[in-house]
């Protein structure tokens, strides 16, 4: 073991959960919400936390996701690694996210497929990239690097945009087909970033689902969104996280579960956080989604992640 590592402190948790979690729903873990989480004892859920407030060796952060790990999967979410960006990757942001993974030993593990740097500056946006040959070699270099360090495969999430490039050569469900089938990564479906890029640009949602690759789904999220307009006065939706799920997100959802079967599911839910009992009610909708679909057709029933 290397200086590094013997700095992170705590030693690695042992791997308790399978890799994949089979057709159950998760939250995004919020520390005000870990009380109340203790207090109901170990449950079938699992959480999924942001990489990058883990990236310190000890402290309170990391004393309440141990005592989560101890009886619930995690599912570890990175929103920095800027895989998109035209720049290498970070060499230490890349270190400190792969000794995250060996400490935790997530079930799941994902990154965007947006770019959020430029040389030394740090932007608090996922931003969008030109569909081309050129971005998809440079985005497939950054995902096998980032395989390559954690020994794993990754999920990659498709992006909720506000912007679309004269320059792109192919569709957005093509360019993340070229890449899961390069790198044999999964892919996350965000169900809430679909509705709000197609929304936004005007496509149809469940063409756009049609045409993604469903088989390398690993994960879905589901999320809320902000109803704005632009200056034209055409609707503009906001990938804002700060609400419940709308009904056409529920939705397609109920149309990709009736298609692929169960899918580990997570609300997420980032800002104007509620009380506990909200967010597990928005995990309890997800789940009696899944088990409606099972009751109808139990033998497609699986999941779909590779």
């Amino acid at each position: 073991m290397d200086a590094a590592n013997r700095s992170e402190g705590p030693a690695i948790v042992p791997l308790r959960f399978s890799p994949l979690i089979g057709g159950v729903t998760g939250t995004s873990f919020k520390h005000e919400h870990l009380p109340a989480i203790l207090a109901e004892g170990k449950q079938r859920d699992f959480f999924e936390v942001h990489a990058e407030n883990y990236m310190g060796a000890g402290g309170p952060p990391h004393r309440a996701l141990e005592a989560l790990r101890r009886d619930h999967p995690l599912s570890l979410h990175g929103v920095c690694m800027s895989i998109g960006g035209p720049q290498p990757l970070n060499r230490e942001h890349l270190a400190r996210f792969r000794r995250l993974v060996d400490r935790y030993q997530p079930a799941l593990i994902s990154e965007h497929l947006a770019w959020s740097t430029h040389e030394t500056t740090y932007f608090n946006d996922l931003l969008p990239l030109p569909y081309t040959e050129a971005t998809l070699a440079r985005v497939c270099n950054h995902v096998d690097e980032v395989q390559n360090a954690i020994r794993r495969p990754i999920l990659l999430e498709n992006p909720s945009t506000y912007v679309m490039f004269r320059e792109s050569t192919m569709s957005e469900t093509e360019f993340i087909r070229r890449i899961a089938q390069r790198t044999g990564c999964g892919l996350l479906l965000d169900i809430n970033n679909v509705f709000v890029s197609a929304t936004n640009h005007g496509f149809s949602p469940l063409q756009y689902l049609s045409a993604f690759p469903l088989s390398r789904v690993g994960e879905i999220h589901l999320a809320g969104h902000a109803e704005q307009f632009d200056d034209e006065g055409e609707p503009l939706l906001i990938d804002s996280h700060d609400c419940p799920v709308a009904d056409p997100v529920w939705q397609l959802f109920e149309t990709v579960i009736r298609r692929c079967g169960a899918i580990p599911t997570l609300i997420e839910w980032d800002s104007k956080i509620p009380d506990w009992p909200i967010l597990k009610a928005e995990a309890a909708a997800a789940r009696a989604i899944l088990d409606r679909c099972y009751a109808i057709a139990p033998r497609a029933y699986r999941h779909a992640a590779v």
